[in-house]
């Protein structure tokens, strides 16, 4: 289980970026134009984060589900407290990873589509200039 976390906390990672890159200032505008289009040929094979994420949110579920409960020291050992807090501790770190990705592909989405929409009024504009002068 430990490699979907890793595959999903390197395409966080590189939705991070990617975001990064398309917010820099407009003075780098061949670097922008150069990820705006990779960035848009990624977007596709970025959608299967969202199954992805579905499926280990209910991963999540269903171990929080089925595990033992601790209630009081009483209950439980010392060791089974210990496992029981850190299986807890696990699961809301691998939520927020899960959040993080979603959020961070619904946030690349946005701003390359903004980044599209902004390229296409440029070369309008330029076109407008042209045919005036």
């Amino acid at each position: 289980m430990a490699l979907e976390w890793v595959v999903l906390s390197y395409v966080a990672a590189a939705e991070a970026t990617m975001v990064l890159l398309l917010t820099l200032p407009a003075g780098l505008n061949p670097l922008r134009k150069g990820v705006i289009s990779v960035t848009r040929n990624l977007l596709k094979p970025f959608l299967s984060v969202v199954p992805f994420c579905v499926f280990l949110m209910v991963d999540i579920y269903w171990k929080y589900d089925s595990r033992p409960r601790c209630k009081s020291a009483e209950s439980c050992s010392p060791t089974e407290l210990m496992r029981h807090q850190k299986s807890t501790i696990k699961s809301q770190r691998n939520a927020l990873l899960i959040g993080a990705a979603l959020m961070l592909y619904w946030m690349l989405f946005a701003v390359t589509r903004l980044a599209v929409k902004e390229e296409q009024l440029n070369e309008r504009v330029e076109r407008l200039k042209n045919r005036d002068s």
